[in-house]
């Protein structure tokens, strides 16, 4: 005959167990559930700008695919350092949660300073995980992003004529795969990367 201490025993390790699979579940369920809620909607400006290997690319080139988009200089002494390491960060948990098809989109905001090789130079002082993702931009003049950023991203970018500075924003900003402008985030100080990533599966997802 089964005692009652057994029969406790028993019961005790079907509610742990009943416990357990349901906290696994619900923790399944959340992760499958996942929403993308957009936060803005901005249509990026058809544009025709040249590369870090010299190549021509327009907005159609990324459309079909989610990306980064941000705004920084190779001479810039404040924000873009952090910035472009924080967006390297990023993409190694991209590449870490399995999300390969999308860019990350650099627009040169001192275009007569960043040429091409500067702007390659420039990536190459940081660990990238697969700089094929990665579109630094120039080949335009300085007046067209500062309209462009403005109209495209409602983004500030302003030459500073006592310097050779060029005050900019830094935030991230998500692109989906229709051009259009969804969302911003910190770039700096307080990047939420695993909501980036989360936000960019879902849309890889669409």
């Amino acid at each position: 005959m089964i005692s009652w201490r057994e029969v406790y025993t028993l019961l005790r390790r079907k509610w742990i167990l009943l416990v357990g699979l349901l906290v696994i579940s619900s923790l399944l369920t959340a992760c499958g559930s996942y929403k993308f809620e957009p936060e803005m909607s901005i249509d990026v400006q058809d544009f025709s700008f040249t590369n870090q290997n010299n190549e021509q690319v327009n907005l159609e080139s990324f459309k079909g695919k989610p990306w980064l988009a941000m705004f920084i200089f190779t001479n810039c002494n404040s924000i873009c350092p952090p910035m472009t390491y924080n967006m390297t960060d990023v993409q190694k948990s991209l590449e870490d949660e399995g999300v390969k098809d999308y860019q990350i989109v650099a627009f040169s905001v001192d275009p007569e300073v960043d040429t091409p090789d500067v702007l390659k130079n420039y990536l190459k002082t940081y660990t990238v995980v697969d700089d094929s993702k990665w579109q630094l931009l120039t080949g335009y003049k300085q007046v067209y992003i500062e309209q462009f950023a403005r109209k495209s991203f409602n983004s500030l970018v302003k030459n500073d004529p006592n310097s050779d500075q060029v005050v900019h924003m830094s935030s991230f900003y998500l692109v989906n795969a229709d051009g259009v402008v969804v969302k911003d985030y910190d770039g700096t100080t307080d990047v939420p990367v695993e909501t980036i990533v989360a936000d960019m599966k879902a849309l890889s997802k669409n």
